[in-house]
């Protein structure tokens, strides 16, 4: 998105060929901007500047992709193109008023259905207006659509979060010498940008997601004789959460190899098979690991005792309501569990098999996967396509580390 609008020309190293991305690279396509695809994975991107891109011809089909749609709402809402985002089914379901009402505040003019669901449709206005804007609740995607809103606002545009979330725009704006003020208070932290100012093309290195590697991290903890090393991962402290629960469930997890690329922190991460005990997850984990969270339940149903996750009301609202997939999946494995309204609590035990509804959910999919090195029975996971939003080849990767899968078209 970035360098899409920036000043020259943009190499992104370690592009994810997930669906979700390639259908952001697809909108900007549809949007004058031009994409060299080399044949080492290496992609080149020729920026249009902050006022460059073209109206689109035909709505911009953001596939599965939250992040896609809510992001490129805030950055479309100063660009004085006609718009419109659409998304799969999924998509269509989920709640877009939470970007669209603070941006609209800063005088865009958006319109959703009427429940607040997609078609998100963004009309042409001549300017925005900065805002001073404290996030109701904890989540990057407000807070990065708002920021993105502000570079072509009048002003500074500043975002008070209350909790810290992944901080990956802010970084990745400083990696485009974009002016950028970060402060902290008692009452959270804030996020300043002034509008107007120019993004300069750059060279990106994408390090591993430790969103894909939480399956493996987990995988390894739960497996009788597990141990697995991963490399190049990110380790971004408002997303590493998953390790820090993860520890405190006494999973035998280290860290080494720590390095640096295009302004996040990389490392190798080994795993070995651990005796997990159950937790009270801190409520302070939860947006650092808010992703990771239904493979975080497979791994409390195979640990010692029980396991309460609460403050994660956010859940509800992802691809899919994630706690009632969990805690249906769960239940029908044999496990105890306990559904509340932001969380669950989950007593470990063994597990059987049993038909597993994902809800069109990758990481519901992946997740009880997972579950399978510890299931005495078989898990069939129906409704798996959306996998490849994410994780394209993670079928063949969790073959190659042992995993008995077989896929039925």
């Amino acid at each position: 998105m970035l360098a899409s609008l920036a000043e020259g020309d943009t190499h992104v190293k370690g592009f994810l060929q997930g669906e979700d991305c390639l259908a952001t690279l697809h909108a900007f396509e549809q949007m004058g901007v031009q994409m060299d695809y080399q044949h080492n994975g290496e992609i080149i991107i020729h920026g249009v500047g902050r006022d460059g891109l073209q109206a689109p011809s035909q709505v911009l089909d953001c596939g599965n992709s939250g992040t896609s749609m809510r992001l490129l709402t805030g950055l479309l809402a100063g660009q004085g193109i006609e718009t419109t985002l659409v998304g799969d089914g999924s998509l269509m379901k989920r709640p877009m008023r939470r970007v669209c009402d603070p941006v609209n505040s800063m005088g865009a003019n958006i319109e959703t259905a009427a429940s607040g669901v997609p078609p998100v449709i963004i009309h042409s206005v001549p300017t925005l207006k900065a805002i001073r804007y404290p996030l109701p609740v904890a989540s990057a995607q407000v807070k990065s659509a708002v920021l993105l809103a502000g570079l072509f606002a009048e002003g500074v545009t500043e975002v008070i979060e209350p909790k810290a979330t992944r901080d990956h725009t802010e970084r990745m704006l400083q990696s485009f010498d974009y002016p950028i003020e970060i402060a902290e208070h008692a009452a959270g932290s804030s996020i300043s940008v002034q509008g107007g100012h120019v993004l300069k093309g750059t060279q990106i290195n994408v390090p591993a997601d430790i969103s894909s590697a939480a399956f493996f991290i987990v995988a390894a903890c739960i497996a009788p004789e597990g141990e697995i090393t991963l490399h190049n991962v990110g380790m971004n402290p408002t997303r590493t959460g998953v390790l820090d629960i993860l520890k405190a469930m006494n999973a035998s997890i280290e860290i080494h190899n720590e390095s640096m690329q295009g302004g996040e922190p990389t490392a190798s991460i080994t795993v070995k098979s651990s005796q997990l005990r159950g937790i009270d997850v801190p409520p302070e984990c939860v947006p650092s690991a808010i992703d990771e969270f239904p493979v975080l339940c497979v791994a409390a149903a195979c640990a010692q005792g029980i396991t309460r996750v609460t403050q994660a009301e956010e859940l509800r609202v992802k691809e899919s309501d994630r706690i009632a997939l969990v805690a249906q999946g769960l239940t029908t494995l044999g496990v105890k569990v306990q559904e509340y309204p932001d969380g669950l609590t989950i007593e470990g035990g063994t597990m059987g098999g049993g038909m597993i509804h994902s809800g069109h959910d990758h990481r519901i999919a992946m997740a009880f996967t997972m579950a399978s090195l510890r299931a005495k029975e078989t898990i069939i996971i129906d409704d798996c396509a959306n996998v490849a939003t994410s994780f394209p080849g993670f079928v063949e990767m969790a073959r190659a580390v042992g995993l008995s899968i077989l896929v039925d078209d």
